[in-house]
């Protein structure tokens, strides 16, 4: 994954001794040890639960072996240092990485029938801003999802690029990498200081923004600054070198191993351990140790040196057998020996030749050349993510024409009642919407003046998606329907007001505030408001002050509403939450069993039991409410999880989604009117003290 501080001559790679270019076998044992706990975590978290703390031991060595090769490079000017620090980096990084996201990024198209996402973050993964492009996308690592995103991983060859922008400039200016300058001091302390501050910054917010403290450049610093401080340590600190020096090296390597058992949950304490045994073991690793003898076996070392292809293509081999024939016990010896395939194919052909090779005349040319290829890539990509859905997906779409995947605003009519629901002009879609007035009569099932009742549904995009849950209420009890939606709106009013800026506070502001209002004054006693909001979306599974502030903000939003409309003698009817579908990112497609994955689709969601624990919030809070007779609760749970496990089909095999946010589909919908319709032509309840 890394550069490592290698020997130009071939034939001294994995001999024990280090070369006078000061190549390091036992660095390149120890980056097959990273690697490889990092594939196996990969494959099987339970093989062993904290071995993506490979990528951390990655981190500290990138920090050492990047420090080290300045020393050998002395630079005449800054310019100097720049232009063959750049060059360097992008001859070693470039050609595997490039081939790496063109060819899985287009194989990606073959079987991920929505590969946006999966596209977006190859583009930036050439660029190195893809542990960005994860943050932005709300990416959790740990999560479900991630594993069917074949460029996930290279978040973090954008975090030690973002770290090789700066590092120059800083060795620079520290005078650590201008010659005679003596700079180790300055930069120990610099680095220190940085170390200090990221470290701060990793512990403070893991708690609570795990993405930003995983994904993001500033609170990994400190784990490069480890291996940088222990290069400078010698001439900055020799006593601690030298003590550094007398530990038995063996003892911080099975403290890593020993770190990588532990759970998840331990990740902070876990991430700093690593730091501190692989910084350990570095500066102890000495000649004439077991440790050392066993960190320069051929084996070993010969992993180590295919590490940066390795890391690339395991999981991109790994991801696309998600989506296609999955991992069994019987096809992991041919998707390993895959991963090893292309691993030295890449190596022996693209990574090792490209490296050596003279790219332009001047190191000038060899960086325009670098940059001009990652943007060549990401040109292909982007004419790629910009083809006709489905048109280089090789499976079949099994959707039924007519289902409305590709749009939430169909026109629909219930047959023999009057009115049309007309889709685009009931939603609130855009920032320009935020004056829309909604129009009534277009937006209503039924005859919403001759009714016996009416129900207005508000929400966010999934009451749009309820639009043919109500043929019976409209065609036989004589109801009227009138739906209605705003992208994005928060469940309740006061979350308007407290839901600070972004692209669509606008119109939500304007729905909860203006809209709902002038349409609630149409309603009539023993009408109902239907409330359709993706409230898994504010049920928090943890219990934090953070959390319980959103239940909170969540319970006075719906006791304020109800009261108002009580006021009217309107009711309240409230759609418990869904299961966690939108944590699959899976679209329909991918549901059912395609010729290129036989034993079904990726599409993985929690369970049954596992959905109820982490709704569990949300189910007390609205149970409180409905049992005070507040609202009444409507709860399809059981037609989405049936039988104990939340599946994308129904027990008669309808597809429940439409798309990969998890809204349900119109097969899905139909199921579930009986319910709607028993909760809305309930009896009233006796309303009791709070």
């Amino acid at each position: 994954m890394i550069e490592a501080i290698r020997s130009p001559d071939s034939k001294a790679r994995g001999r024990a001794p280090a070369s006078p270019s000061g190549y390091r076998p036992e660095i390149d044992g120890l980056r097959a040890l990273a690697v490889v706990a990092v594939i196996l975590n990969h494959i099987d978290e339970r093989l062993l639960p904290s071995g993506y703390l490979g990528v951390d031991v990655f981190f500290v060595i990138s920090g050492f072996v990047i420090t080290a090769s300045l020393t050998r490079r002395p630079a005449r000017s800054l310019a100097d240092l720049l232009l063959d620090f750049y060059s360097r980096r992008l001859k070693r990084l470039v050609p595997a990485l490039l081939l790496f996201v063109v060819v899985v990024g287009v194989l990606s198209c073959l079987v991920i029938p929505r590969p946006h996402t999966a596209l977006r973050t190859g583009i930036s993964a050439l660029f190195g801003f893809s542990n960005v492009y994860l943050h932005g996308q709300a990416t959790d690592y740990f999560g479900t999802a991630t594993k069917l995103n074949p460029f996930t991983h290279t978040w973090s060859l954008g975090v030690e690029e973002q770290v090789y922008l700066l590092f120059p400039l800083v060795a620079w200016l520290t005078g650590f990498a201008r010659p005679g300058a003596g700079g180790q001091r300055n930069l120990f302390a610099v680095m220190g200081v940085a170390s200090l501050a990221s470290l701060i910054t990793f512990v403070q917010l893991y708690p609570s923004q795990q993405a930003a403290a995983y994904f993001l450049m500033p609170p990994r610093l400190w784990e490069m600054g480890a291996g940088c401080m222990l290069f400078c340590a010698g001439g900055v600190w020799p006593a601690a070198a030298r003590g550094l020096g007398r530990v038995p090296p063996l003892a911080p390597a099975l403290g890593l191993v020993g770190v990588m058992l532990l759970p998840l949950s331990w990740a902070i304490p876990a991430t700093a351990a690593a730091v501190g045994f692989t910084t350990a073991l570095i500066g102890s690793l000495r000649e004439g140790t077991a440790a050392y003898r066993l960190f320069t076996l051929p084996a070993l070392v010969a992993v180590g040196l295919i590490s940066y292809s390795l890391y690339l293509w395991h999981w991109g081999v790994l991801s696309l057998s998600r989506w296609t024939i999955g991992l069994h016990w019987w096809s992991l010896p041919f998707q390993v020996a895959l991963i090893v395939i292309l691993s030295l194919a890449s190596y022996r052909w693209v990574e090792q030749p490209l490296r050596q090779a003279s790219w332009a005349p001047r190191r000038g040319g060899t960086i325009a050349i670098g940059v001009g290829s990652l943007a060549a890539g990401a040109g292909l990509l982007i004419g790629v993510d910009n083809l006709p859905p489905f048109s280089l997906y090789a499976g079949r779409n099994p959707i039924p024409a007519g289902m409305g995947v590709e749009s939430l605003v169909d026109p629909y009519r219930v047959a023999g009642a009057a009115g049309t629901w007309q889709g685009a002009p009931c939603v609130l879609a855009k920032e320009a919407d935020a004056d829309k007035t909604i129009p009534l009569e277009a937006c209503t099932l039924g005859d919403f003046a001759t009714a016996r009742h009416r129900v207005l549904v508000v929400g966010n995009s999934f009451s749009a998606s309820f639009a043919e849950a109500f043929d019976d209420l409209v065609a036989k009890d004589n109801f009227a329907v009138t739906i209605t939606s705003a992208w994005a709106a928060s469940p309740v009013a006061n979350f308007a007001t407290v839901g600070g800026g972004g692209p669509f506070a606008a119109i939500n502001r304007a729905y909860w505030n203006r809209v709902v209002p002038e349409l609630v004054d149409r309603l009539s006693p023993g009408d109902w408001v239907f409330l359709v909001n993706d409230m898994v979306m504010f049920s928090p599974p943890s219990q934090g002050p953070g959390n319980r502030l959103i239940l909170q903000t969540l319970r006075v939003g719906l006791t304020d509403f109800s009261a108002s409309l009580a006021r009217r003698g309107v009711r309240l009817a409230v759609l418990n939450g869904l299961p966690f579908a939108r944590e699959a990112n899976c679209h329909p497609a991918s549901a059912l069993p395609q010729w290129f994955s036989p034993f079904g689709g990726p599409c993985l969601m929690p369970g049954r039991t596992e959905s109820l624990r982490r709704r569990q919030p949300l189910d007390d809070l609205l149970t409180q409410l409905d049992n005070q007779g507040t609202l009444q609760v409507v709860d399809l749970f059981d037609l989405f999880c049936p039988e104990g496990a939340c599946t994308y089909r129904s027990k008669g095999g309808a597809i429940l989604y439409r798309d990969e946010h998890s809204h349900p589909s119109k097969p899905a919908v139909r199921l579930a009117a009986q319910e709607i319709r028993r909760v809305l032509t309930s009896a009233p309840k006796a309303q009791s003290p709070p």
